[in-house]
């Protein structure tokens, strides 16, 4: 059968009917909030390339967790950008450092809020790469991912209610399991960061995590933007070694590996939606190119119907408000 008899538009018709026949519902529950943390205290420190968007001291980073809660966020995702950097990232290991006190802060004010805790060497480290450098400049794999499953049981410690290595060393999803399990942590989510790719939509966030490389560049593990099949392979290693959630950043320029993880697995999918995703939108609606809440909506609602469960957004509160108006 065809047109006359078919008539597509026929639920297309009033917002009512298009609203009943919606097959991608987004909602608040799926949103993730990040905060950025610096020392300090009544610190809020604009981030110049990512509007709206600052460095938080810890008694700013609850204020504004609490806001999220409010809003309807159930969940954030903690950075830490401490003032004293070494090659150990010595202040990540420290269970009184900046992103333990933070964690620990906001956990402590916001009990029905989830506190993920981004795992990584990167903000810690003098020379910014995610594992340890040796002397030739290389990143060395398995000593890195020793550091991380200690870092990882730090955060917990702290009140972290998961951790979320973001350093693509092969096997940190295993040692993390292993580090927590091994210490009565075994409930604790590993939401790893599988198919992370050497974007260029990262140069906003390395400005607010204070994290970018002091040499040389992220390509040697993070994973080539022309690879498909290997994101999906990365993934099913992760789940094998323990990952509870995987996921998958930037989102937007990657809707196709979105899409061929969420067909792979059968644990929840996350997506980020990166700082460039979010500054490009900001960028485009300052200057009144775009509407701002059409196009967040829009993106966000691709990135879920490409097959995220969750998505991680600065745009999180404000989504979660207008979706709570609908």
């Amino acid at each position: 059968m065809s047109f006359p008899t078919v008539r597509a538009r026929r639920t297309r018709q009033t917002d009512l009917w298009r609203r009943m026949v919606r097959e991608t519902r987004l909602t608040p529950d799926a949103l993730i909030y990040p905060l950025f943390v610096i020392p300090g205290e009544g610190v809020r420190h604009p981030v110049s390339s990512m509007p709206g968007i600052s460095q938080l001291s810890v008694d700013e980073a609850v204020k504004e967790a609490r806001a999220a809660a409010e809003a309807g966020v159930p969940a954030v995702l903690l950075f830490a950008a401490p003032e004293q950097k070494d090659a150990r990232a010595s202040a990540a290991l420290d269970p009184h450092g900046l992103a333990a006190e933070a964690i620990t802060a906001v956990k402590s004010a916001c009990p029905g809020l989830i506190v993920w805790a981004d795992v990584c060497l990167c903000g810690a480290t003098d020379h910014g790469h995610c594992g340890h450098v040796l002397a030739d400049g290389a990143i060395d794999n398995d000593s890195s991912i020793q550091t991380l499953a200690q870092v990882a049981l730090n955060y917990v410690h702290a009140g972290a209610d998961a951790v979320a290595p973001s350093d693509m060393m092969d096997g940190r999803v295993q040692a993390i399991r292993r580090a927590l399990d091994g210490d009565g942590c075994a409930m604790t989510p590993i939401v790893s960061y599988a198919a992370k790719y050497a974007s260029s939509f990262y140069g906003p966030f390395r400005e607010a995590a204070e994290s970018a490389p002091a040499f040389g560049d992220r390509r040697s593990y993070q994973m080539d933007p022309a690879n498909a099949r290997e994101a999906v392979r990365e993934v099913l290693l992760d789940i094998e070694e323990g990952a509870d959630l995987v996921m998958v950043k930037p989102a937007g320029p990657y809707l196709d590996i979105i899409r061929r993880v969420r067909e792979a697995v059968q644990v929840p999918v996350v997506a980020y939606q990166v700082s460039g995703e979010f500054s490009l939108i900001k960028a485009a609606a300052e200057r009144g190119w775009i509407d701002e809440r059409a196009a967040v909506l829009e993106t966000l609602t691709g990135i879920q119907r490409a097959g995220a469960d969750l998505i991680i957004t600065y745009f999180a509160p404000e989504v979660a408000r207008w979706l709570r108006s609908l």
